[in-house]
């Protein structure tokens, strides 16, 4: 058989999932695996490294076997993972020195703290149109340089590698032949300069991380390298091509085809980020932040996105923590069982509050209780809240002077008919629901597919894209300004609850250092 597959890695920060693309651009075979964070230290959230790509090797096997295929059929792979979260590790032996740390970790705080007291924001700002944040890479490498015993010392001498998560996956990918990035993913760390898409000394110097330890950056259509033979199934490996990198966001607005100015997607994931594409310059919108969309054909794409921490781990945390629902699925026919929210708010700032509001001091509260109050209003305000957030964020987007006529939107939590009722309600716009959900995947799938030859990325990928169901907004502009007006009320309220307490920056005493078996 000739190699006719297209096989892609998308890696969350909850789940591993690998999809197996035919040469008509559809999804054949598919596979998942969970991924558990662990929580060290009030406020820290970190991940096991080899959780990490066991979880990625794990998914590809099985999509494989459903399939009946081996690598022999498989023509090129993409790759495209959650942001933020990173890990260093021996560049001999591939050990990484402490776990992976993951975006919402606030271990950091300090550390950002100290370089806002520096006079970093403006140049942070300017240069990677990030913030100085602990939700971005720089502070969590930062950490591991200055925490993790030995690190700063084998760092300088070379003998260290760092990466986001895209990177580390590639490094096992190849059996350590390739360190490697794309602009999409580096752009996230603040540590990329995104006016001269490179690494910025500037910063690292500032920062105090060694150039040494980052991956070189190439175009997000590169050949990333070559399998290695014992990553795949049925021999031949080590002649299939990594032929695509992307950030997952990023991957996400290609494969909606938001690929003109002014087109627009949301996601509705662990967390939700809104993602516009601005065309071939950076655009700086207050509330949001600048980052690279892709580097194909030799063009560099911007975005500007709108984050916000928690928007599925909402349900998850009803579901897990409080018991509250069976499954994130079981949660639209509790929500539908009310006529309305009877006043409750649910503002999910478990590590603060993202965009537009950068407040990581924020607590998250339930506010507007009465004893009427049942669960099914409280899960009925959380699914509220995923469609609140993301009109913060249009709403910040049209203040910096960009309005979105319709949203397309992804994720797993689109499946959910009145959480899409509702975001078209609440936005006053129509959102276009697609066929098929894994959007993402499919995206650098497109774009791994068309570096051998299997298609035309930009052209097939909007050939492909079809609309599944269309939610118009049928709320009256009364009741929705009235709706918002009460979200932004218990947003107020939330962020005046006490501050947060400092986490202590000792590390615990189980993580002194990381040392897992492969």
């Amino acid at each position: 058989m000739s190699k006719r597959y297209v096989l892609a890695l998308d890696e969350g920060s909850s789940s591993a999932r690998a999809i197996l693309v035919d040469p008509d651009g559809r999804i054949v075979s598919e596979s998942a695996t969970p991924i558990k964070a662990r929580f060290p230290s009030t406020g820290w959230v970190e991940l096991d490294p080899w959780d990490l790509w066991n979880a990625a090797k794990g998914a590809m096997d099985r999509t494989m076997a459903q399939a009946g295929v081996t690598a022999s059929d498989i023509a090129a792979v993409g790759v495209t993972t959650h942001r933020e979260t990173c890990l260093i590790w021996d560049r001999q032996t591939g050990q990484p020195v402490y776990n992976a740390i993951m975006w919402m970790s606030k271990q950091t705080d300090d550390i950002v703290a100290r370089w806002s007291a520096d006079g970093l924001d403006g140049q942070i700002r300017a240069r990677t149109g990030l913030r100085n944040d602990s939700f971005f890479s720089a502070g969590k490498l930062a950490w591991l340089l200055e925490h993790v015993p030995d690190v700063r010392r084998r760092a300088q001498l070379g003998e260290l590698a760092a990466g986001t998560v895209e990177t580390w996956l590639l490094w096992n990918l190849t059996g350590g032949r390739s360190h490697l990035t794309d602009p999409s993913s580096a752009s996230r760390t603040a540590l990329f300069n995104i006016g001269e898409c490179k690494w910025d000394e500037w910063l690292c110097a500032a920062y105090g991380i060694p150039m040494e330890l980052l991956p070189e950056v190439v175009p997000s259509d590169s050949c990333f390298g070559y399998l290695d033979a014992a990553v795949l199934p049925g021999g031949h490996a080590a002649s299939v091509p990594v032929m695509a990198i992307l950030a997952d966001q990023q991957a996400g607005l290609f494969g909606q085809a938001c690929l003109e100015a002014g087109s627009a997607k949301n996601t509705y994931g662990t967390a939700g980020v809104l993602t516009v594409n601005v065309g071939d310059a950076p655009l700086i919108v207050d509330g949001m932040t600048s980052s690279v969309a892709w580097t194909l054909g030799g063009r560099t794409t911007y975005e500007a996105e709108g984050v916000v921490f928690h928007s599925g781990q909402t349900l998850h945390w009803l579901r897990d923590k409080m018991r509250a629902i069976d499954s994130s699925e079981s949660s639209e026919a509790l929500a539908a069982s009310v006529p309305d929210n009877g006043g409750v708010y649910f503002v999910p700032a478990f590590a603060g509050l993202c965009d537009p509001h950068w407040d990581r001091n924020v607590r998250g509260a339930i506010v507007g209780l009465t004893l009427e109050t049942g669960i099914e209003h409280v899960v009925r305000a959380a699914l509220e809240a995923m469609a609140y957030q993301t009109r913060d964020n249009i709403d910040a987007l049209a203040r910096g002077g960009m309005r979105i006529p319709t949203l397309k939107v992804d994720g797993g939590g689109i499946a959910n008919d009145f959480l899409c009722q509702f975001q078209a309600d609440i936005l006053g716009i129509a959102v276009h629901r697609p066929h098929g959900l894994e959007r993402t995947a499919l995206g650098v799938a497109h774009v791994a597919g068309s570096g051998v030859g299997l298609w035309n990325g930009a052209d097939d990928i909007a050939a492909s894209w079809r609309v599944e169901r269309v939610f118009e907004p049928a709320m009256s502009e009364t009741r929705r300004e009235e709706l918002y007006a009460g979200w932004q009320d218990a947003v107020t309220a939330a962020r005046g609850l006490p501050l947060r307490k400092p986490s202590s920056q000792i590390l615990p005493a189980d993580n002194q250092p990381l040392l897992v078996a492969r």
